[in-house]
């Protein structure tokens, strides 16, 4: 059977198993075994044992349950009601104030957490009840934070860029610093249309009664300050040479752990034991679709899809700029329906050599890649984040969250056209700091 047609019933097949409800990394496992079966024999299911290990035999994959663990330390605290105290002092005063704290919040929570739904859950529970009592309408107080909370996958750390790495060897480290700036032009871009959107709708009357002095506004200072110190601790550590992503990984989560424990006085055994739960599960889950997924990249390359693919590809005249385009689609397309991690897995593999091929740097495709992701990250039918909003704010529909968080995606495809017409603010601070 000629590849590309083998590949379109590959694809097909995917999708219907995945949408009868089965989790990811089972549904490809049963696609990757149901081909193999088919076009190489029964004994060809021999190597997935095999290959599902060794593609977990990896000692970068040591820096997803660190950080992980270093973000559910922080989530299972009061630091985000302190970060978001500490914002909403500052520029309370600020017409739209409120709503940039907030995204603010997502922001710093994001570097310090790295996961999309904590950082909505967490920060949406105190910022979206307080946005609706100043008078903002709720689909900007609900979409505000859904759009926020996706910064969780771009600012570092960033367990989809460990991911992307991974699967195409490429730096972690650098992966990491190409993100900072674009992550920074999202927050200005989302903080831009806040302050629009509310000069617009007579921004005065959203500004709090409440008043701080001097003296309240350092105070909540001490409380947030050591997460800071922690990130660029950690950030020093990985690119002052004293530490790899691993172990930065592993001291950031020590520290994390200890911050809690001191600060937040997270001594019970049982909530230490929650943190750790909840994180184990969270990693078996990203692990299990990893080696899933090189599973199913085995049964691709075995099959002759992706080379065939690559190569039709690379035999099109065309426009790079149109073939980025037509990738970009296909990223949106599939953001819509799987998670990003199941998405880079799957997709990287086969788009690193097209794009690489047409002239394109992967760690500046990265970050475009990733803020793919974010966009399916509040859009339906899977759109994890607006579930979570729903679940912060029952009482606001779901289409009320999805039309308030419409502008924000419009500033995350203007990033990705800023980030094409100017790729050195993905690729300037990896170079500065590491060659």
């Amino acid at each position: 059977m000629d590849p590309i047609l083998l590949g379109a019933l590959v694809a097909i097949a995917t999708v219907i198993v995945l949408f009868l409800g089965i989790s990811v990394a089972v549904g490809l496992l049963i696609v990757s075994a149901g081909f193999l079966i088919i076009f190489d024999g029964m004994s060809s299911l021999q190597l997935i044992p095999e290959i599902l290990f060794s593609k977990l035999d990896n000692f970068a994959l040591l820096s997803i349950p660190m950080f992980i663990i270093m973000g559910a330390s922080i989530a299972s605290t009061q630091a985000s009601v302190d970060l978001y105290e500490a914002l909403e002092r500052w520029l309370t005063r600020v017409p739209g104030g409120l709503l940039i704290s907030n995204l603010g919040a997502c922001a710093l929570f994001a570097a310090m957490s790295g996961s999309s739904p904590a950082t909505c859950a967490a920060i949406g529970k105190m910022g979206i009840p307080e946005m609706r009592k100043r008078g903002y309408p709720d689909g900007v107080a609900a979409g505000s934070i859904a759009a926020g909370g996706t910064l969780g996958i771009l600012i570092p750390p960033s367990i989809t860029m460990i991911v992307y790495g991974i699967s195409t060897e490429t730096s972690i480290g650098r992966l990491f610093l190409a993100g900072v700036i674009p992550g920074l032009l999202l927050v200005g871009l989302f903080m831009a249309w806040s302050l629009y959107s509310t000069w617009r709708s007579g921004g005065t009357a959203k500004i709090s009664s409440q008043r701080y002095n001097w003296k309240q506004r350092l105070e909540i200072m001490p409380r947030v300050l050591p997460f800071f110190a922690i990130i660029l601790g950690v950030m020093f550590a990985m690119y002052g040479g004293v530490a790899t992503p691993s172990e930065t990984a592993a001291v950031g989560a020590i520290l994390c752990i200890t911050v809690a424990m001191i600060i937040y006085k997270l001594w019970h055994p049982k909530d230490i034991w929650e943190v750790l739960r909840s994180s184990a599960k969270e990693s078996v889950m990203i692990l299990f679709i990893i080696g899933a997924a090189g599973v199913f990249a085995y049964m691709m390359s075995s099959l002759f899809i992706t080379q065939s693919i690559a190569e039709w590809i690379s035999t099109l005249d065309v426009n790079r700029w149109i073939l980025m385009l037509s990738v970009n689609i296909f990223l949106l397309i599939a953001g819509f329906f799987l998670p990003p991690v199941a998405v880079i897995l799957m997709t990287a593999p086969i788009l690193l050599p097209i794009i690489t091929n047409a002239g394109f740097d992967p760690i500046w495709f990265a970050v475009v890649l990733t803020i793919n992701m974010e966009i399916g990250l509040i859009s339906p039918p899977v759109g994890l984040n607006l579930y979570v909003i729903n679940g912060i704010a029952p009482d606001i529909s779901l289409k009320t969250i999805l039309v308030g968080s419409v502008p924000f995606v419009g500033c995350m495809l203007l990033a990705i056209i800023i980030l094409c017409i100017f790729p050195g603010l993905a690729l300037w601070l990896p170079q500065i700091v590491m060659g």
